[in-house]
């Protein structure tokens, strides 16, 4: 064998310096680190030279009307030791370990029963409808569920399928579209942020140049007077190269949500053309966190097209604001510590949001929970009046596990605290609801922060006929009549959408607050909140979004199942069941649609 080895070695040698010369011409073999060094990656023969430098590429041949004349890069520096986010498990029972991988098995045999419908009855397109049996195409007709899949399928250890699945991708053309106007932000987290966590977890070649035709078509979102982005974009005139501005009107979250699948792109290619792109809109957030009508937050609507965030007055972490926030945190973790204006946006809204956004609603069992709710800001004689609306999100559950991250990473013990109630909040609700499975969106009553939190019945009664519009606070016959018809759990004081959409963001938090804080009674939160969803979502040819959760017993279905119920829901259930060193939370970073991506660092 010693004989063997020394005579492999100068060919050995010889070899690794060919294979090294042809990777520096192909852009292949080492991963951009931003502080001018670079890190090997696994070998990966068959290199397309092409992969990053085709100028041939439709959307690449455009003219651009408005370039970039001082293209930002990455900054320098060997990225930072960042503290750890999972915590060190112990050691795990035989039987614990057998009920864990029990529920392993079961969330795969959901996850195929949806998928070997998706690929027989709606493959290549968007959507399958789980009820009919049909087909959509509503983010682009470019495949998204298959998009959204692939690292699913990867994580699952579903090799054969992902195989067939990025022999599908290939084909996808990112040159035409199903839609006169492209949402970029949905277009960038589902098969940007798709093919780079992909391509992140296989090293497949072929990945990384979709994510690369991806990022080239989004890149032409940006190219306005100034470089600030569309976000519903006329894809046909972009086509056509017409010349475009930044609207006057965006939402937060549509805005600000881009800057991890482009950062990534940029990293893993070298290229900072992408990064650049959301580096520009990260100084303007900066600049304006503070000039907001709620000072370190940004409201749900802005300007980008004068870069002015000021004139809306309404404030959340969710919808239409939600990833804006989550991404702070992530992009510091994302980056090593290389960016640290993402810390300090993040430290200042988190540090408003703690103050004026969550509320420990008043419940039965007096739980000590919390909820984020929504604040309208009023100016009147130089002063700001806050209006609040006590209203819970589903969508607003992934609050908590931002919270986790953020504490972790930033060593801040009140998110840590504020992390757990409102991860807690979150499976309470999901437990009093009488299907088990939380709803969309709903109002509760809050405990005065300046008393004890105990259940008043009374109390609970007047704030339903204050929340139904009844002007006679004091009639408790028509409290009763209200919440037997409105079938109100006690807490509840109204229910405006009973739906449940096959949303991951409350399974999201309790796989986050799980791996941040090893607590094992979240796996028994994890395996009721599962057993309740496919009870009552499963059909023939998939799981079917509810419109009614507020019943008994067999809510009403809708013929829909949107991409993100296999590329986040089950995604998420899979993992809290995993051993905690699958995608571990030290090592990648989830982006909002839940596609893991590696971390820079030390």
């Amino acid at each position: 064998m010693a004989f063997r080895r020394r005579f492999w070695l100068p060919f050995g040698i010889a070899t690794l310096l060919l294979f090294c010369y042809y990777s520096w011409l192909t852009g292949d073999a080492y991963q951009w680190a931003g502080a001018g060094s670079l890190s090997p990656l696994t070998h990966r023969p068959h290199v397309d030279p092409k992969a990053f430098d085709d100028e041939d590429y439709f959307w690449r041949k455009l003219p651009t009307h408005y370039p970039v004349k001082d293209m930002g890069t990455f900054p320098n520096g060997k990225p930072l030791t960042l503290p750890k986010i999972q915590v060190v498990f112990g050691e795990e029972s035989r039987g614990d370990k057998a009920a864990r991988e029990r529920m392993l098995d079961a969330v795969r045999k959901e996850f195929l029963h949806s998928w070997h419908y998706y690929k027989t009855k709606a493959f290549m397109s968007d959507e399958l409808a789980p009820i009919s049996g049909k087909s959509k195409d509503t983010f682009g007709g470019w495949g998204a569920t298959l998009v959204d899949s692939l690292d699913t399928l990867w994580i699952m250890n579903l090799k054969e399928e992902f195989e067939e699945g990025v022999a599908a991708v290939v084909n996808i053309d990112f040159e035409n579209s199903s839609l006169e106007n492209v949402n970029v932000f949905e277009t960038a987290i589902r098969y940007l942020g798709g093919f780079l966590s992909a391509y992140d977890l296989s090293g497949d070649q072929r990945l990384l140049r979709k994510a690369r035709e991806v990022g080239d078509m989004l890149y032409k979102a940006f190219d306005t007077p100034n470089r600030m982005p569309i976000t519903r974009w006329d894809f046909d005139y972009a086509k056509q190269g017409g010349q475009q501005e930044a609207p006057g009107m965006s939402l937060l979250a549509e805005v600000g949500s881009l800057c991890m699948e482009f950062t990534r792109l940029s990293m893993i290619t070298g290229n900072p053309k992408w990064f650049d792109a959301t580096d520009r809109v990260r100084e303007v957030f900066e600049e304006q966190q503070m000039k907001t009508q709620l000072p370190g937050m940004w409201p749900f609507t802005l300007n980008p097209r004068d870069k002015i965030f000021t004139a809306d007055n309404t404030f959340g972490l969710g919808a239409l604001a939600d990833s804006t926030y989550e991404y702070l945190p992530k992009m510091y973790a994302l980056t090593g510590g290389l960016l640290p204006s993402y810390k300090k946006m993040y430290e200042e809204s988190m540090k408003t949001a703690l103050k004026h956004l969550l509320f420990r609603p008043m419940v039965p069992d007096s739980a000590n929970i919390l909820i984020s709710g929504t604040v309208h800001t009023e100016q009147a004689d130089g002063k700001t009046n806050f209006n609040f609306d006590y209203q819970g999100q589903h969508l607003v559950c992934f609050a908590g596990g931002m919270l986790a991250i953020g504490g972790k990473l930033f060593e801040k013990s009140e998110h840590l605290d504020a992390a757990r109630k409102l991860t807690d909040g979150c499976i309470w609700t999901y437990k009093t609801m009488p299907l088990g499975i939380m709803p969309e969106t709903f109002f509760m009553i809050p405990c005065d922060p300046s008393k004890e939190c105990h259940w008043d019945e009374t109390q609970w009664k007047q704030a339903v006929l204050k929340q139904a519009g009844e002007r006679d606070l004091t009639n408790m016959d028509k409290a009763d009549d209200i919440i037997a018809k409105s079938k109100l759990p006690k807490g509840f004081t109204e229910i405006t959408e009973p739906d449940y959409l096959l949303r991951p963001e409350a399974i999201e938090s309790v796989f986050i607050m799980y791996r941040t804080t090893g607590r094992r009674e979240l796996l028994e939160t994890a395996e009721a909140m599962f057993n309740a969803i496919i009870k009552y979502t499963e059909t023939r040819y998939g799981n079917a979004a509810l419109s009614n959760v507020n019943v008994d017993d067999n809510p009403p279905k809708k013929d829909s199942m949107e991409s993100f119920w296999l590329g986040e829901t089950l995604k998420y259930f899979f993992l809290i069941f995993s051993d905690q060193d699958v995608i571990s939370l030290d090592e990648w970073v989830f982006n909002t649609e839940a596609h893991p991506f590696r971390r820079l660092i030390r």
